[in-house]
């Protein structure tokens, strides 16, 4: 049984529920109790083993708790005779039964019941004589691990909460991101490191999300990491703001037998949940122009007194969008290159690649980032492809470990072409990367090349065939006769300082009514021409010219009068994604048109 097919299986309880529940709180009764069964299918096959080892050790008056654990074979265990099928047996102490059962499972396990509020859930279900068919139905899903294994389990939640998400107007993007967008990043992120990817090197590392949602990037990325070395091991981290989010990662979690005390509960930027501690890897995927004005009074108190020895010292960006402020919460989470650094993912929208200018918040972060040579790629996704929002996104690659090759140095990836459509929208996701296009991706930032996207057109103005990615070492292909070539660049290499510019002030003498340049009249200004405010401009130079020649050559051929207030300029980097692979496209001609709009007739 596929995940859809699951999914629509599980959501059919939702029949049970109209009339009694709005459809945005279906969600409430149907999420817990999809967890509830899922724990329930992964114990049963050593819940005998599980009870006697109980009942000897509790006669024992010893503390059972390690014994149990060891007994399941799993992070958590439950000390109840009862589980859902049984709970059927007694209709009418249905409710008690429940409550007893869910009190059996260890500490851990419980905390996810007490973060869904499902003790409310039980109490409404039963007032409305509900609460014995909708355990009846769960009890007839099959959700044992033989039969849906976690990476499908984890699918069925995303597609849940998605359906959720729409029907109570949330946005299904604060919870989690798609699948094959994780990949990419998580091929990203660890196709430079040999070592750990290499069969039978039994290495230990950490990764770790500050947005966690349903906990689907941390869960790719242990799938992955096994997939190529299964003597790995990847230990999970992550925090997590909605309560129903976490509560679905913590029991992921739980069944892959993490230690479920490193999911941390609440909002990142106001209380980090894993203070001093640093990561191998990271990833990251925040809400997109999100204020964060609820948490602006602890942030500006930590840059403030904390400074570079907090986590926001380069700077604050506008309360509008707090995204940045989680690069830099991850930037404070690395792990110092000479103990082995690290690497890490973030999905970010547009804004902060450009917005503000020399000085600015975000203009310092990006100067912060750039000028210590931690930016190893940024890569530019494919529209349509979040399930809220169709803009354009950026994956944004950051190492302080860059292979010599990267060393100052940053590649940008267009992307926005690689995607397929697909069958049904959901939400504002109508495409999708395909696997092909993700190893594309990947064997371009993996190769540190440059690479054009060729397509050729025949005589009729015709494309031949998909268009062709091409490397500077790779042959391009040809055009017939009176065809051509379209080419396209889709991987560039940059110098650090080709997205750093000085802004200077250039300021024009105040004159009077005869035209004389008015002088200052005391202090340091005594004698000196007074600026005109109302000709004051200002000017980007390129940090890797000269200002001088620049304001002779640009400036002074113009206003012969002009100066630059030095006390004034200021350093400011930006990211002109779109400009480095913009390709100028000549109109067509008239006679071109013409021949399109209006073709010659033959009269006889």
């Amino acid at each position: 049984m596929n995940q859809s097919t699951l999914s629509a299986l599980i959501w059919s309880v939702a029949d049970l529920l109209r009339g009694d529940y709005k459809q945005s709180e279906y969600g409430r009764v149907i999420l817990p109790f999809t967890v509830l069964r899922r724990l329930d299918c992964v114990l049963e096959a050593t819940k005998p083993a599980v009870l006697a080892e109980f009942a000897a050790k509790t006669k024992a008056g010893l503390n059972p708790d390690p014994f149990l654990l060891r007994m399941a074979g799993q992070s958590f265990y439950n000390t109840s005779e009862l589980d859902l099928p049984r709970l059927l047996g007694d209709q009418d102490h249905i409710r008690q039964n429940l409550y007893a059962y869910i009190q059996g499972f260890s500490p851990a396990a419980r905390d996810i019941f007490e973060r869904f509020d499902f003790y409310t859930q039980i109490e409404r279900l039963a007032k409305a004589d509900l609460l014995y068919l909708v355990t009846e139905k769960f009890a007839h899903v099959d959700l044992h691990p033989q039969a849906v294994d976690n990476a499908q389990m984890g699918l069925v939640f995303e597609e849940l909460i998605r359906k959720f998400a729409e029907l109570s107007n949330e946005t299904a993007g604060e919870h989690f991101t798609p699948r094959e967008v994780i990949r990419l990043m998580v091929n990203l992120i660890f196709i430079e490191d040999d070592n750990v990817l290499s069969q039978g090197n039994a290495v230990v590392r950490t990764i770790y999300d500050p947005t966690a949602g349903t906990g689907g990037m941390l869960s790719v990325a242990a799938e992955h990491l096994l997939e190529h070395n299964p003597a790995a091991r990847l230990t999970l981290f992550g925090q997590e703001l909605n309560d129903e989010s976490y509560a679905i990662c913590k029991a992921d979690m739980l069944i892959r037998g993490q230690d479920v005390a490193n999911i941390v509960a609440g909002n990142t930027l106001s209380e980090d949940g894993h203070t001093g501690r640093k990561f191998d890897y990271m990833l990251s995927n925040p809400p997109f122009g999100v204020e964060w004005k609820k948490v602006e009074k602890v942030v500006r108190k930590e840059h403030e007194e904390k400074g570079f020895g907090g986590r926001f010292g380069p700077g604050l960006p506008r309360v509008s969008d707090g995204s940045m402020l989680f690069l830099m919460h991850l930037l404070s989470k690395m792990r110092p290159a000479k103990d082995g650094g690290s690497r890490f993912g973030i999905v970010l929208n547009g804004s902060p690649l450009f917005t503000g200018g020399a000085g600015s918040g975000e203009s310092e972060i990006r100067r912060y980032v750039l000028e210590n040579d931690l930016v190893e790629a940024i890569i530019g996704l494919p529209t349509d492809m979040f399930y809220n929002t169709g803009i354009a996104t950026y994956v944004w690659i950051i190492s302080n470990k860059k292979p010599q090759a990267r060393r100052g140095k940053v590649q940008l990836i267009d992307a926005g072409s690689f995607w397929q459509k697909m069958r049904k929208s959901l939400g504002s996701k109508r495409k999708e990367m395909s696997d092909e296009h993700i190893a594309t991706v990947t064997r371009l930032f993996g190769n540190f090349t440059e690479a054009e996207l060729v397509t050729v057109f025949d005589a009729h103005g015709q494309p031949v065939g998909a268009p062709h990615v091409v490397t500077s070492t790779d042959t391009p292909p040809s055009a017939s006769e009176g065809g051509k070539l379209k080419r396209v660049p889709i991987s560039r290499i940059f110098n650090n300082q080709d997205f750093g510019y000085t802004t200077i002030t250039v300021e024009r003498p105040l004159r009077d009514e005869q035209g004389n340049v008015v002088q200052g009249a005391k202090g340091k200004q005594k004698g000196k021409p007074q600026p005109d405010s109302s000709l004051r401009d200002t000017e980007n130079v390129p940090l890797g010219e000269d200002v001088g020649d620049y304001f002779k050559r640009e400036v002074l051929p113009h206003a012969p009068d002009a100066w630059i207030d030095e006390d004034k300029s200021k350093v400011g980097y930006e990211i002109p994604f779109n400009r480095h692979f913009y390709v100028f496209e000549p109109p067509r001609s008239l006679h071109e048109i013409d021949e399109v709009t209006c073709p010659r007739r033959s009269y006889q």
